[in-house]
């Protein structure tokens, strides 16, 4: 059975030019950066400075405005916990969306154990940032703001560039996490008008464990990790050249082949969303119709529970992803014992039946063939699914 791997939003292979382009700094060319005075740290060095080159081509940035970082998460905190720090005298006010990602949420806490205010501004039934609510919420003491670009589960993208002017009217600073977008669909940071954004370089070819920081000149920004002076001073420890150099290569792969892979990708989005929506009854669509990521498709259906359904997929070899991951530990989880989304629940899907939602993010070397495959098998696993619920017997007989 051939694998569909429709799971795209949670990770994607390295590609094959990625892993060639990193494997001779691994032992040919494995000196330190930071060794410029000998041999075996001139090439590494080079190396970097190439691969920080690549990454601000692919966002329009200055290459001195890309901090090397570990991961997305790695950067959301640097971005938000280091804006905060460095500039607690503009204010004490911080907003966040209620959707963003954990890296960004479980910073509220600290922040707060800080001494700075943390809230969050709401968003429509569509996932998009409600602007009244972010005008209502942002009082002269707000100084920072971070708003994702796209969100991975629901696949909505957010109006960046109107969010960034609003904030440079006020003197607030602008953060926007870009993991969903960055190399996946056209991004210029200043088109945008963000200070900072998030890259993750697994989210498009490039390794784990690879992750950037877009900082604008002049914004001040205090490391969150003490030691050296790698990465302009605003990021310590020994550079990891090979996972670098593959983000690197990963983004220039991503410039030069944006518009094919986007292309494709919103066609082939098209038809699963129009296919599954002729065959699945009781079904509705997350997200904004339009304004979304090329080649995702999220959903939720009534009267099936969203485990079960990744489960039967996965059986079927087909790999998704659940709006909701078992997680029977959490304080937060119902009486079924799965923690409903927040994401989910931030638009307006009843908690009970958060569990039901499914996403399908396709990548670079999805085909069409792979989406009727998915159309032919999912509508059968929806019914068997069916079969098991009281509730949907009750439906069809109009009892609901």
């Amino acid at each position: 059975m051939k694998r569909i791997y429709f799971d795209n939003a949670a990770t994607t292979p390295v590609d094959r030019r990625v892993l060639d382009a990193m494997l001779p700094y691994f032992i040919e060319s494995f000196g330190n950066a930071s060794s410029i005075l000998i041999e075996e740290g001139g090439g590494p060095r080079q190396a970097l400075d190439e691969a920080r080159a690549k990454v601000a081509a692919l966002l329009g940035a200055e290459t001195d405005e890309i901090i090397f970082t570990a991961s997305a998460t790695e950067s959301n905190n640097l971005a938000v916990k280091g804006m905060a720090l460095a500039n607690r005298k503009k204010g004490k006010k911080i907003l966040f969306s209620e959707i963003e990602h954990y890296s960004i949420m479980h910073q509220a806490d600290f922040l707060r154990g800080l001494g700075f205010e943390v809230d969050f501004v709401g968003v429509d039934e569509y996932g998009v940032v409600r602007m009244e609510d972010l005008k209502q919420k942002a009082t002269p003491d707000t100084f920072l703001v971070s708003v994702m670009h796209a969100n991975m589960e629901i696949g909505t993208v957010q109006p960046i560039a109107e969010i960034a002017r609003f904030c440079k009217e006020r003197g607030i600073l602008f953060h926007s996490d870009g993991a969903a977008t960055c190399g996946n669909m056209p991004v210029d940071v200043k088109q945008l008008g963000v200070d900072a954004m998030t890259i993750s370089g697994h989210q498009f070819y490039g390794p784990k464990g690879a992750g950037a920081l877009y900082l604008r000149r002049g914004v001040p920004l205090r490391p969150v990790l003490n030691g050296g002076f790698q990465e302009m001073g605003f990021r310590a420890g020994t550079e990891n050249i090979p996972a670098i150099v593959g983000l690197g290569e990963a983004s220039r792969m991503a410039k030069d082949e944006m518009r094919e892979r986007v292309e494709r990708l919103t066609g082939l989005g098209k038809r699963l969303m129009g296919g599954i929506g002729e065959s699945v009854d009781y079904l509705h669509f997350t997200g904004h119709p339009t304004q979304r990521l090329p080649g995702h498709v999220s959903f939720w259906i009534e009267f099936v529970e969203g485990e079960s359904l990744l489960l039967w997929l996965n059986l079927n070899g087909i790999a998704s992803s659940s709006g909701s991951a078992c997680a029977s530990n959490v304080l937060a989880a119902d009486e079924t014992g799965l923690k409903a989304s927040h994401v989910l629940t931030a638009v307006g899907v009843p908690p009970e039946i958060c569990h039901g939602s499914i996403t399908f993010s396709l990548g670079k070397d999805s085909s069409r063939e792979d989406v009727e495959q998915v159309l032919s098998i999912l509508p059968g696993i929806v019914e068997r699914l069916r079969e098991m619920s009281p509730l949907y017997e009750q439906a069809k007989k109009g009892g609901k």
